[in-house]
């Protein structure tokens, strides 16, 4: 059982503050990284132990607003530091638009000022400064209600969300998500030979990286990601690769972001079929030991006769983008992002990453967490000699 506890522990968040994130244990999710609901509002709501009254009026008037909680507009988040919540079954998950987190270890509330940053959960009775947090699509504080003993913070909370414009709207008007868009990057022969090289040697299903026991480990998921990948190893072919990089894309990520560019992992067709219903759920490409130096993503398409397999970054609007065929969509890897599901056709593509030597130092450091690091520290080897 927790006690409450009015006062803050911490320094406050405020608006306009980033949301930490965090990864935590949820009610159907052994490790949910919060920061991956990002693209639609968010609620936190501390409300420490659903056998409190205010607790538990708390999570009514969160659950009777399905039309402001149903994961396009908003999704809320219960977060619970008594045990007994989840062993009593008395907090499930209602989906779509309501998950919760089992906090006992308090990592998130430390993170949220709702413990002092010192405290220790197995002391027994644990203080809580409960509140409800309020969090715009690009992980930005709103605002910060605490609970109040009259129980006006529920109304307040609603009020504000009714408020809210919708998501895409979020900052007052519609904004560009912060891309580079960049045709011509590849000649039209040159993504007809690509795809030929696909189409003869055909591709093998390809996976993601996760983070499982503190080792970056290649996982395979169809219902996360759908997609098959050919490895070029001709190593005139990927010189001349590099080469049009050198020339058409690394200039544009120097004058926009100045950062220079040395180093290109991964040379790779890939295709999203709409057999397989290819696609790839929301993600981010640099949140392992194993993928930390990644700076840049560049998604080449290398053809149009496709329907869906369009890219979109959810913390900036529902827009979604598709190069023209030769044509680059260029991002950070910090960037949550999607690629929507093939409907008709194939969506071929050239997609690697490229960092720097910051970069390629820290890929080394973290090889040792990699499963395969042999084979990690070989295609570093291989990098550095295909410099950009």
């Amino acid at each position: 059982m927790t006690a409450s506890l009015n006062n803050g522990v911490n320094t406050p968040l405020t608006p306009g503050d980033p949301a930490p994130n965090f990864i935590q244990r949820s009610a159907n999710n052994p490790r949910y990284v919060f920061n991956s609901a990002a693209g639609r509002y968010l609620v936190l709501c501390f409300f420490g132990s659903a056998a409190d009254a205010h607790g538990q009026a708390a999570l009514e008037a969160a659950y009777g607003r399905p039309d402001i909680f149903d994961d396009d507009r908003a999704s809320f988040f219960g977060v619970s530091a008594d045990p007994e919540d989840e062993t009593s079954g008395r907090v499930t998950d209602r989906l779509p638009g309501y998950r919760h987190f089992w906090d006992f270890d308090v990592t998130a509330s430390r993170l949220y000022g709702v413990v002092a940053a010192d405290l220790d959960p197995s002391a027994g009775t644990v203080p809580l400064a409960r509140q409800w947090v309020v969090i715009d699509p690009t992980m930005r504080v709103i605002t910060v209600v605490p609970f109040r003993q009259d129980r006006s913070d529920l109304a307040e909370v609603m009020a504000v969300l009714d408020d809210l414009p919708p998501p895409g709207r979020y900052a007052g008007v519609e904004i560009m998500a912060p891309i580079l868009f960049l045709p011509r990057v590849f000649e039209p022969e040159l993504c007809r030979h690509l795809i030929g090289l696909y189409e003869a040697q055909g591709g093998q299903e390809s996976g993601f990286m996760r983070e499982i026991e503190g080792r970056t480990r290649l996982v395979t998921d169809p219902g996360f990601k759908r997609r098959k990948d050919y490895i070029i190893e001709d190593q005139n072919l990927i010189s001349a690769l590099q080469a049009r990089f050198i020339r058409r894309v690394v200039p544009e990520i120097a004058k926009v972001h100045q950062f220079k560019v040395t180093r290109m992992e991964r040379n790779i067709v890939s295709c999203y079929d709409a057999d397989d219903g290819g696609h790839f759920s929301a993600h981010r490409d640099n949140t392992t030991k194993g993928t930390a130096h990644r700076r840049f993503a560049v998604s080449v398409n290398l053809n149009e006769e496709f329907e869906g397999g369009e890219v979109c970054f959810p913390e900036y609007g529902p827009r979604s983008f598709k190069a023209p065929p030769g044509g680059a969509v260029v991002f950070s890897c910090s960037l949550l992002h999607r690629v929507s599901r093939v409907t008709q056709g194939r969506r071929y593509a050239f997609l690697p990453f490229l960092y720097d030597e910051d970069a390629a130092r820290l890929r080394e450091e973290n090889a040792r967490h990699v499963d395969g690091g042999s084979d990690y520290r070989a295609g570093q080897q291989k990098a550095s000699a295909q410099s950009t």
